[in-house]
């Protein structure tokens, strides 16, 4: 608790008590206590102490204090002295709450004729807007500010209208009102050249560049470039030549040209950059470990992740080398470093890395791990309406626990259409259809539009449970209400769904006259359903096409030996395996696992590798005798 002493000058000095107390208060508590003694001793009337709380703690990091420094703005007297307006408004333009600086500036704006906003007021306003991407009310001031012409040729408030269009996506408005600017500043150049950049018209942003006058260029000009251009095998040459004739160079410098050679698949050039950098931060390791890690070089990511000196190997780091197992189907090794960094290291988990782990354990099906991770994120009140409720809801779901996803999905506050995705194609593994189907109808009871994805769901759902009619329903709902245009994937599904139900002709005329080329994977969809109905000549005709299309894949020739074999044409089987055998082609075994008691037991047909494998080929004996 904060204590008062009496000073013998405070009738002379009245604001040094109490501004050196504010500055030693540690909470609200002690903040209030200091509040009553300014109203209790009439100090709240003293011009000069309300203009000073205002002047040293509206951009204070102390919470407390700026709500403070707001408090005494209002019930002060000093209302019209434009310069604490501008700082309040900063103070919610610039803090947790941009949207009450629209507010503020819309009192300040009906102060009756006694304050007027100056430019800094226009650009404080102009940022609250640009955060909340609020294209209408910026549009409003722009408008106020051409009327007052008050600030209309004002650099700084130009600057702030194009950013603002620029956050909002409207890249037209924001060249208008470059190319209409009388004066131009370096931040007026950079601001649309990266507007061009993030947008991906490097055309334009070069055009932007050889344009701009040399003495406005800087660092940010450089690397914004570098870093557009460099992204596209078109670009990659011009970015190298401006990468190389750099005056300076920094971190962000190389991280861009790191990346830019990474996106073009040029990783012999990125490691030989890596190799020369002066500095490396945790973005350039992680860049490496990404680029070795999408080449399929997964231990050369593993062998440089070790080599990562302890002060760079944060969770961006640890990050990208559990991604890079998971690409690599790794998830194994995925979980297990995660097992390292949790318990190992001084990196803490974040959002990213448990979505990662829960994409892990549920390729592996290791639902007791998940469940543990699960009640991670509820203990520590992590917010589940993002990826991580996704990857929650997924992992449930692969692992087998429909009624656990069910109840995460139904207790989100806020759930947009990935969670809704995730449901559906967790209904559609488990074979629930109508849920599934039912899901879809809620979708737009609650104004969530759907995607691609949430039909592909829908439709495999369908499928898998029998449901024709309401398959074909979602897509005629896809194409004609949402205006979706059928991918390959969704023509997929409907043939699946088409097969399935046996309507074996109508699924081959549906392929004839899809309006995009049929793939192989449509194909050896169909296949798999004349094997299941057993319409041999149908699927006898498919799968030697199949062969002929694509000879190097193994499940064509594989359902093409059943066929023959369900027939009774062995000759024709050991043609097919010839062929297999000719051509090296061999076909990767199957594999099963179960998790009891906390430990997962992998199955591989003909394994003997398992302790027990004995007694379990001894009970396999003893329920199918007939395979003996």
């Amino acid at each position: 608790m904060l204590t008062y002493t009496s000073c013998s000058n405070q009738a002379y000095n009245p604001t040094f008590p109490t501004l050196h107390l504010l500055k030693k208060s540690r909470n609200s508590r002690d903040v209030n206590q200091i509040h009553a003694r300014i109203l209790t001793t009439g100090l709240i009337k003293n011009s000069s102490l309300t203009t000073k709380i205002v002047l040293n703690f509206s951009s204070s990091s102390h919470k407390p204090l700026v709500e403070f420094s707001r408090t005494i703005f209002f019930s002060s007297q000093q209302r019209r002295n434009p310069f604490l307006w501008n700082l309040i408004i900063k103070s919610f333009s610039h803090g947790n709450d941009p949207e009450k600086a629209i507010l503020v500036f819309v009192l300040m704006l009906n102060q009756g004729g006694f304050v007027y906003p100056d430019t800094f007021s226009f650009s404080l306003v102009l940022k609250a807007c640009s955060r909340l991407e609020l294209l209408k009310e910026g549009l409003q001031i722009h408008c106020l500010i051409v009327k007052s012409e008050f600030g209309a040729h004002d650099v700084f408030v130009q600057n702030s209208l194009m950013n603002l269009y620029l956050k909002c996506g409207c890249i037209e408005l924001a060249r208008l009102m470059f190319d209409k600017m009388l004066e131009r500043d370096s931040v007026s150049w950079n601001l649309i050249i990266d507007g061009y950049v993030k947008n991906d018209m490097m055309k334009n942003a070069v055009e932007v560049f050889h344009g701009m006058p040399i003495e406005d260029q800087n660092l940010i000009t450089w690397n914004s470039i570098i870093s557009g251009c460099s992204k596209f095998e078109d670009g990659f040459e011009f970015a190298w030549g401006l990468f190389n004739k750099m005056p300076e160079r920094d971190l962000v410098s190389w991280n861009s040209m790191i990346n830019g050679c990474l996106k073009c698949g040029k990783l012999g050039i990125a490691s030989h950059l890596f190799s020369l950098m002066p500095e490396r931060d945790s973005i350039s390791w992680a860049s490496m470990l990404d680029g070795y890690a999408k080449s399929g070089d997964i231990d050369k990511a593993r062998s440089l992740f070790d080599e990562i000196p302890d002060s760079r190997r944060d969770t961006v780091t640890w990050n990208a080398m559990i991604d890079g197992y998971i690409h690599n189907g790794c998830s194994k090794e995925a979980l297990q470093l995660f097992h390292e960094m949790w318990k190992g290291s001084s990196s803490v988990p974040d959002q990213a890395t448990l979505a990662m782990a829960l994409s892990a354990i549920a390729e592996l099906g290791y639902i007791s791990e998940g469940t543990f991770i699960h009640d991670y994120i509820r203990r520590n009140g992590l917010d589940l309406s993002g990826k991580l409720g996704v990857a929650v809801i997924d992992m449930y779901s692969k692992c087998g626990s429909i009624s656990n996803a069910m109840w995460v999905f139904e207790n989100l506050e806020r759930k947009n259409v990935d969670h809704w995705n995730s449901m559906i194609n967790g209904l559609a593994i488990h074979g629930l259809g109508h849920l599934a189907f039912n899901l879809l109808m809620e979708m737009e009871r609650v104004s969530i539009k759907p995607d691609d994805i949430t039909f592909i769901g829908v439709l495999n759902a369908c499928a898998h449970s029998g449901m024709v009619k309401e398959g074909m329903i979602c897509f005629e709902l896809m194409r004609r209400v949402c205006n979706l245009t059928p991918k390959l994937q969704h023509y997929g599904c409907i043939v699946d769904l088409l097969g399935r139900a046996a309507f074996l002709k109508c699924a081959r005329n549906f392929i004839e006259v899809m309006p995009i080329k049929p793939n192989d994977v449509i194909w050896r969809t169909l296949l798999s359903s004349c094997m299941k109905h057993e319409n041999f000549e149908m699927g006898i005709e498919i799968a030697e096409n199949l062969i002929e299309l694509d000879s190097m894949k193994p499940s064509s020739y594989v359902l093409l030996s059943n066929i023959y074999a369900g027939l009774g044409m062995w000759s024709d089987v050991n043609r097919v395996r010839k062929m297999m055998k000719d051509r090296d082609i061999k076909k990767v075994p199957g594999c099963s696992w179960i998790e009891l008691e906390g430990s997962v037991h992998e199955f591989v047909i003909g394994d003997t590798s398992h302790p027990e494998f004995a007694e379990i080929y001894s009970v396999l004996d003893k329920l199918c005798p007939f395979n003996s």
